[in-house]
């Protein structure tokens, strides 16, 4: 078994991101990180976590899992999500991901009027998206339906947040906010030695307690291991892809050079995945490729 050097977990892993945040013991973290996110404009109290796992209409359909599903105290769905890598269709799947807790509130009587209680759709993106309709200044990105002339509202209850984590540069002396406090615990808590002055709110005593690498089970510790194993090769090969992408990029047009390292990034760490024994459906989630496309490799 290999030997972890940091003190805490990486809440960039899937097993880190799921124990801190999809977890009932820890669930006032989870309410605590999403009213620092919303900053008053919605007030959670309390969440009760659902069933992660969604299929479609039939048994052909293209199923969804989710990182952290859950339901407010007004009914109101939240999905949170961690996302490492660019996936071409990234947006697409955001959407596709709400049309899951949007059609579960369908119910089978006749006379349903189909009132739909608020879905939001939290993804947290460990990359700067590059997305044109953002401000680039800005690492939060809140997506609505409006009307494209009044910029106004349209349908207040579909809200998609994009958290670009990756572009968060502040240092500890410089955290301000709640919010500042969680960005910097997404992006750097496995690289502190010891609790920060700046992260002695009492709701962090409960995260650095679940985060401490030492405390874990046996059982825990090599879950956590293959998960960090897998996000460091999703990394590594994502970086390559990048260098290799840059260098195709200058001998034969940049944007083709970059999609095909990518792609072929997301290849090999499918491969890698594959003989480690990974499902199908958690390949695909952490690589955007197909069942198709990984039945092939």
């Amino acid at each position: 078994m290999a030997t972890i050097e940091e003190r805490y977990i990486s809440l960039l892993t899937d097993f880190g991101f799921k124990r801190i945040f999809g977890t009932a013991p820890n669930k006032e973290l989870l309410i605590n990180f999403l009213n620092s996110l919303f900053d008053g404009k919605q007030v959670i109290k309390d969440v009760k976590y659902l069933n992660t796992e969604h299929f479609g209409d039939n048994a052909s359909a293209r199923k969804a899992i989710f990182d952290v599903y859950c339901e407010g105290d007004d009914g109101e769905k939240f999905i949170v999500e961690m996302q490492n890598a660019y996936q071409d269709f990234f947006k697409d799947r955001s959407l596709f991901y709400s049309t899951f807790p949007i059609r579960e509130q369908a119910k089978k009587s006749a006379d349903w009027d189909f009132k739909l209680s608020r879905v939001y759709t939290v993804a947290l993106l460990n990359f700067d998206m590059k997305e044109d309709a953002f401000d680039k200044k800005e690492i939060t990105h809140t997506v609505k339906l409006c009307d494209i002339k009044t910029n106004k509202v349209f349908y207040k209850k579909l809200d998609f947040i994009y958290v670009e984590i990756a572009k968060f540069k502040k240092k500890e002396d410089e955290l301000e906010t709640l919010y500042d406090k969680w960005l910097f615990v997404l992006k750097n808590l496995y690289k502190l030695e010891s609790r920060p002055k700046a992260l002695r709110d009492k709701v962090f005593d409960r995260l650095f307690k679940e985060a401490e690498i030492a405390t874990f089970t046996p059982e825990e510790l090599r879950e956590y291991e293959d998960s960090l194993k897998a996000y460091r090769d999703i990394k590594n090969s994502i970086d390559s892809a990048r260098r290799e992408g840059r260098a195709e990029g200058r001998a034969e047009g940049r944007a083709e050079g970059r999609a095909e390292g990518l792609a072929e990034g997301k290849k090999d760490i499918a491969r890698k995945m594959k003989s480690k024994g990974f499902s199908a459906a958690d390949i695909s989630e952490m690589t955007g490729l197909t069942d198709e496309e990984i039945e092939t490799l």
